[in-house]
């Protein structure tokens, strides 16, 4: 269980494959998704990949209700949070978990963003620069499994799921989005629209782990004034970067 390692997108954490993604030129690098729609949220970033050990540590906590391991992924958050801190423009930071459906929560009787959350406060070198504040958001209905959808279909899925209980908590604030698993980011994404609408000025996203890709799928590359981005491109790995160019 490793940080993650290598180039990746300056917004959602996403995977870049040097050899395929080009940044813009003057620009931060940025995925090819982050490039056509700017996210509700500044900036997100994971502890780890979601996969291996990591992957089976947050199903101990989550679905075996394993709760020590909520202190293990307490450490990986707090230093996922530790590479946002120098972004944040306050001295007091509003920590919001992504909620549970009431049912979903009194069947396994905690919230696992909660709990590793509140283990990743006790290591934060500045007390009480983290304001932990889990009622802030809930979740209004319950939402179908986001397996095997589409990103589009997981967006859909979890559109006006979420609403701000506490606006006056979150009004003029910076506010801090926290989960276990960074999977597409349809979740936190509406997470952030909610709470942007509600008055907070920006919304940061940490979570322990995220989904990566596993091969490079995207070609970006700068054509005079025009970037040309070539999404969920199977061949990328055998295209000459000089012939991509080109075309």
């Amino acid at each position: 269980m490793h940080p993650i390692a290598g180039g990746l997108c300056t917004i959602c954490g996403e995977r870049l494959f040097s050899s395929y993604a080009l940044s813009a030129a003057g620009g931060e690098p940025r995925c090819g998704l982050c490039r056509r729609l700017e996210p509700a949220f500044a900036r997100a970033v994971a502890y780890g990949s979601y996969d291996g050990g990591l992957r089976e540590l947050i199903h101990l906590l989550k679905y075996g209700s394993v709760r020590p391991a909520a202190n293990v992924l307490g450490r990986m958050l707090a230093e996922a949070i530790a590479r946002l801190e120098a972004d944040f423009q306050t001295d007091s930071m509003v920590m919001v978990p992504v909620p549970l459906f009431r049912a979903r929560l009194r069947s396994r009787q905690f919230n696992q963003a909660e709990m590793i959350a509140r283990a990743a406060m006790k290591l934060n070198p500045v007390p009480g620069r983290l304001r932990l504040c889990e009622e802030v958001l809930e979740r209004k209905r319950e939402t179908p499994s986001q397996t095997g959808l589409t990103r589009r279909q997981r967006r859909e899925n979890v559109r006006g799921a979420f609403a701000v209980a506490q606006p006056d908590a979150v009004k003029g604030r910076e506010v801090l989005v926290v989960d276990d698993v960074y999977t597409t980011g349809a979740t936190v994404s509406e997470c952030a629209r909610v709470l942007r609408r509600a008055g907070a000025t920006k919304v940061w996203v940490a979570t322990v782990a995220r989904t990566l890709k596993a091969s490079a799928q995207q070609v970006e590359v700068q054509l005079a004034d025009d970037a040309v981005s070539v999404e969920e491109f199977p061949a990328a790995r055998e295209v000459p970067l000089a012939r991509a160019a080109g075309s």
